[in-house]
């Protein structure tokens, strides 16, 4: 398995075990107005972290390891910033302040899923022997 994809899995089970001590805490003190973000760590952070870690050691032979690793960079970066804003907006209902954080983050992992579609779209393309 590349290093890379071992990174992301291990995101993965980092954004898991924090959704999921999360979701534990919320179903203990049956508040679940974090849920939102919660539900994003999980699937952002956990899942597609997982998704991506998953495409990189199947095409272990044909990836760019450069892209791989910008991916990884830009999901990192995007789970970081978007989740504490995100439950900062629903804690305390700012959007003027957490908004364009949020936004912001949303961003970068939009650009983090483009560069993984470029990967995709590389290894459907490429030439095979």
């Amino acid at each position: 398995m590349p290093r890379v994809s071992a990174a992301f899995f291990t995101l993965s089970v980092l954004c898991l075990f924090i959704g999921m001590g999360w979701g534990m805490h919320m179903a203990q003190s049956n508040d679940f107005a974090m849920a939102p973000a919660h539900a994003h760590l999980n699937l952002l952070g956990g899942v597609l972290s997982a998704i991506f870690g998953t495409f990189y050691a199947l095409t272990k032979e044909t990836y760019s390891p450069r892209m791989a690793w910008i991916n990884l960079l830009l999901s990192l970066i995007a789970v970081v910033v978007t989740i504490p804003a995100l439950a900062m907006l629903l804690k305390t209902n700012d959007d003027a302040k957490f908004g364009p954080i949020t936004g912001i983050g949303s961003g970068i992992m939009m650009l983090s899923l483009v560069v993984f579609a470029i990967s995709v779209l590389r290894e459907l393309f490429r030439k095979r022997g």
